[in-house]
């Protein structure tokens, strides 16, 4: 059984957020202060996820992307990995993270089933890394990476938010930090999700002009033929045979056509889009009645918010309505 929309595109791939709170400040992400987040009662409980989870399995759902807010900062979240991880038909569990956490918890979420890991690094530079993060943590990420490395985790990818006339001089010292240690590095453009209202097309560093940058600055990329195209990266390795990047390109080449991906929230309401105005409450079917006819109200929600899916988010239209919620509160 699969979740197919209306336009044809099968759904395999949930995202669930477990946390809206963050231990770092990111600009294009979070304001300074005076950051309300959902009241802990509001948040799904990891019985609750496991239960939302094993339902989806059963609608053909095969990959679980953890994410927050920042994701180590709930409490005990090496159990939920655990309890995910053993679900019969989940084939692939990963978790992203700033990293900052990470190294007091590698082991222990490895010893609960992950393996996959993103790291949010948007520079190497640390007056940057404070500039951008609003926190003087970069050697605890830095730190985390290795000790993550050193345990055995892969694949380990960089996630970097690019913002123009900002990251220029990260892109290239990035790239060869992860040539140096088998890890890919994935450039996001500069995306509407803040809650700030920061976000204007031309803040965006597209993916054009960061493949200029990463041919002068180091040498020539070739595109990853037989890549899954429903991945959000388009993929390049450095044709000397070290190293690849990627590029999540949702301003400059919108790969909406091809989304697999739907979203849970960390209060419990489901998404078809990152970008999606509307949303399903999840939460209060989870806390209603249970056995199988409540499973299957709640498998009718998840059909039925894939089924009402748009074609896409219409970043570069003047119809683009940005969401009501900021990144933290939906999810990574």
């Amino acid at each position: 059984m699969t979740l197919v929309d209306s336009f044809g595109r099968s759904h395999d791939n949930l995202r669930i957020s477990v946390t809206d709170r963050c231990n770092i400040r990111c600009f294009y992400c979070m304001p300074e202060a005076g950051v309300k987040f959902q009241p802990r009662d509001q948040i799904l409980s990891f019985e609750e996820i496991e239960r939302f989870v094993r339902i989806a399995v059963t609608l053909g759902v095969r990959k679980l992307r953890i994410t927050g807010g920042e994701p180590l900062v709930r409490k005990d979240i090496a159990e939920l990995v655990r309890k995910l991880a053993a679900i019969e038909g989940v084939e692939d569990l990963a978790l992203t993270t700033n990293g900052v956490l990470l190294g007091a918890m590698a082991q222990e979420l490895y010893d609960a089933g992950l393996r996959r890991l993103n790291v949010h690094l948007d520079t190497l530079d640390r007056e940057r890394f404070k500039q951008i993060t609003r926190r003087d943590d970069l050697e605890k990420v830095l730190e985390s990476i290795e000790i993550a490395r050193r345990i055995g985790f892969g694949p380990i990818k960089i996630n970097a938010v690019a913002v123009k006339n900002l990251l220029e001089p990260d892109i290239v010292p990035l790239a060869r930090y992860g040539r140096e240690r088998d890890i890919e590095v994935r450039y996001i453009e500069f995306m509407p999700l803040d809650s700030q209202g920061l976000w204007d097309r031309d803040r965006v560093l597209v993916q054009d002009q960061m493949i200029a940058m990463l041919e002068g600055g180091i040498g020539p990329l070739e595109e990853i033929p037989d890549r899954d195209p429903r991945a959000p990266a388009t993929e390049y390795k450095f044709t000397d045979g070290i190293g690849r990047v990627g590029f999540i390109a949702s301003v400059s080449r919108p790969f909406c056509l091809n989304c697999n991906r739907i979203r849970l929230t960390s209060d419990g309401k489901l998404r078809y889009c990152l970008f999606a105005i509307e949303e399903t409450d999840i939460r209060a079917l989870l806390r209603g009645a249970c056995g199988e006819a409540a499973d299957e109200e709640i498998r009718e929600a998840i059909r039925g918010s894939v089924q009402s899916k748009w074609i896409g988010h219409e970043i570069n239209s003047t119809r683009f309505v940005p969401p009501p919620r900021p990144m933290y509160s939906i999810g990574g």
